[in-house]
């Protein structure tokens, strides 16, 4: 890169993190740190009743540990959220401590959320008025502080946005409070490695997508630059190494995805907005909360090569720059041929790690695609000014071009 954005705002949250072997016996200190004397843990069935990680954390909190909540599930059913809510209200919860990936952070900030704001949960999810942009309600009640402990990379560690399935809606409920974000995580080797291989690749190949994606910008701060590359390397070399013994490659996976929060702090934007990093991002988020067998990271890696092939020509420009950072392209070189290259060096990489790379592969029903499109159209993430409603046609025969 020859030139840098440099009109831009960077931000900075209070965190602590702890990393390596032992980590978790940092908790105790962490919640004198918070005046908590009541911490309650959320997490799943697999981490509580198939690992030893709760026992461990038991041991090491003593009586500071109010209750434990284990129902949690893929995704973070409204049930399950308030069923925890519940739990944590009823052991009078003073901070709380989500145990695993994705959908156990993302719900337990949901459940700071509910044990503090009063209103009705419909009127506290982003609203998606049938004309005009998205709005995100401001959720101004104090939040009990949340710790973080991983069992496998996520984006989701350390963001203040959270998004969980209700079936009584035609998308995910989608909820933003900065104050949910962490004051404390852990990336304890011990922890880490209790993911089963299988958890730890897929949600490194979600980490490592969006890493391509975001290296589409030729408008990035100094900084954001710095997050992306070095994302970029982690991710790439962590998922080659990834076994079960070792934990270096899932805390380098951990470091990858945080790094990629800190290019949003550091003034990036989510894809940069190009049509393919944030139709995948839509597409992916109604398959895999349509059918729970999908994970995150295949659903993005099944439907890119297609829907870069299908719309990379609107940001010709990205697509040159994720076809180079691919190996698959360099300067002077047409641009008209950048989709197909990427796409195809896209294809390459993933297949080789043994992950599905259409969306035939990953054992839904066709007819299915009907009910992804109409859920991918409410996603405030990809689309906060609501421009895929206007292009549902194109979007249908992009999403067909995937299978």
């Amino acid at each position: 890169m020859n030139a840098y954005r440099n009109d831009f705002r960077a931000v900075g949250y209070p965190l602590r993190l702890y990393s390596g072997k032992d980590a978790l016996e940092n908790l105790p200190a962490e919640l004198h740190r918070h005046g908590a004397k009541r911490a309650f843990i959320v997490c799943g069935r697999s981490v509580s009743r198939k690992t030893p990680l709760i026992s461990r954390m038991r041991t090491i909190l003593g009586d500071t540990l109010a209750g434990v909540y284990d129902e949690m599930e893929k995704e973070s059913p409204l049930s399950a959220v308030t069923a925890a809510r519940d739990a944590a209200r009823a052991a009078h919860a003073d901070l709380l401590i989500a145990v695993g990936a994705g959908s156990v952070v993302q719900a337990t900030r949901v459940v700071a959320i509910l044990l503090a704001e009063t209103g009705p949960v419909e009127t506290l999810i982003t609203q998606y008025p049938e004309h005009g942009s998205a709005i995100s309600p401001k959720l101004l009640a104090p939040k009990v502080p949340i710790v973080n402990v991983l069992t496998a990379g996520t984006s989701a560690q350390n963001r203040g946005g959270s998004a969980v399935k209700a079936e009584h809606l035609d998308h995910r409920m989608e909820f933003f409070d900065p104050k949910t974000r962490p004051v404390a995580l852990f990336w304890d080797a011990d922890a880490l490695l209790t993911a089963p291989l299988v958890l730890a690749r897929t949600t490194g190949a979600a980490i490592l997508w969006r890493a391509i994606m975001n290296m589409g910008s030729a408008n990035m701060t100094p900084l954001v630059e710095g997050d992306r590359l070095q994302a970029l390397r982690l991710a790439q070399n962590a998922l080659a190494r990834l076994d079960e013994r070792d934990p270096a490659p899932r805390i380098e996976l951990c470091a990858a995805a945080f790094l990629q929060n800190r290019d949003a702090d550091d003034g990036g934007t989510l894809f940069e907005r190009h049509w393919v990093g944030r139709v995948v991002y839509a597409f992916a988020a109604a398959l895999f909360n349509q059918h729970e067998h999908v994970s995150q990271g295949e659903a993005h890696v099944a439907l890119t090569a297609g829907v870069m092939r299908k719309l990379g020509m609107r940001d010709p420009d990205d697509m040159c720059r994720i076809a180079k950072a691919l190996g698959a392209w360099r300067d002077g070189e047409p641009a008209e041929a950048a989709p197909e290259r990427a796409a195809t060096a896209f294809e390459g990489a993933f297949a080789a790690m043994g992950l599905p790379i259409r969306a035939s592969q990953l054992g839904i029903p066709r007819e299915s695609l009907a009910t992804i499109l109409e859920r991918s159209l409410k996603n405030f993430n990809a689309d906060p000014r609501r421009e895929f409603v206007r292009e549902r046609d194109l979007l249908w025969d992009v999403l067909q071009s995937t299978w």
